[in-house]
């Protein structure tokens, strides 16, 4: 192997200016035929070569690694809002029909154009404070549901495993914790041959599945929203008129 092959371009470089360096003293001292000069100002490099690694480490680096940190979460944001257009808000919906305490927190998710963050901030608070349950069990209705669920997520399967190969959702725990409990859901019902047929207690795990998936959901939905209402107003305008909450939300614009 060849030196230039082992050696990075970062590692050529530091060479090269180290070099470079100690040449342009080397041609200071012939020069002005002044060792001591030269040995003088090599001590007084070396003794600021501390702070200078400080400042480029601690402010330099912090400011650069803040600005990427920004524009990744931009993106992961871009993410979030493609998988809120394709799956998330479709499932939301679905899923808060079976809920039989949704009107315990209704109130506290009917966002609109004059929330602040104080109302994002009690609204946070009401679903982390919410007790999840979801009436699953076998009946026509819960049965129809899970039917449909299961078509739409495993339609939807290429689309999420996109999702997942985003190396940017390693910034992102919860938005990730979400993805695979869809994943498990549809792995869970597309293992089912016959959705009509099962069992009191696995009506129970599916619930209990479906739960999970509702928690996550409902913080990053209201995450989310607080980030179209901050930075993309007509945006934000659509996901007001599709709220799953709000019984009276309406695409068309009456007003």
């Amino acid at each position: 192997m060849k030196l230039s092959e082992y050696f990075g371009w970062k590692v050529k470089l530091g060479i090269f200016l180290v070099i470079l360096s100690a040449l342009l003293y080397v041609a200071n001292y012939f020069i002005f035929h002044d060792l001591h000069g030269v040995l003088f100002y090599i001590g007084i490099d070396i003794a600021f070569l501390p702070i200078e690694i400080l400042f480029v480490v601690l402010v330099i680096e912090n400011a650069i690694s803040s600005r990427e940190k920004k524009q990744m979460m931009e993106k992961l944001n871009m993410v979030i809002g493609a998988f809120f257009s394709e799956v998330g808000t479709d499932l939301l919906t679905a899923i808060t029909k079976f809920d039989p305490d949704a009107e315990h927190i209704k109130d506290d998710l009917l966002i609109n154009n004059n929330w602040s963050e104080k109302d994002f901030k009690r609204a946070k608070k009401a679903i982390q404070e919410f007790e999840y349950t979801l009436n699953i069990k076998d009946d026509p209705k819960s049965i129809q549901f899970l039917i449909y669920t299961k078509k739409f997520l495993v339609d939807e399967r290429k689309f999420l495993l996109a999702l997942l190969e985003n190396p940017n959702l390693l910034e992102h725990e919860t938005f990730t914790d979400l993805l695979w409990a869809v994943f498990h859901l549809m792995e869970e019902l597309d293992n089912r041959i016959d959705l009509a047929k099962l069992p009191k207690s696995d009506f129970d795990h599916l619930s209990g599945d479906l739960v999970r998936i509702y928690s996550l959901l409902l913080v990053e939905w209201l995450q989310y929203m607080e980030h179209l209402m901050k930075n993309y107003p007509y945006l934000f305008s659509l996901a007001v008129r599709t709220n799953p909450f709000d019984q009276h939300a309406h695409v068309e614009i009456t007003q």
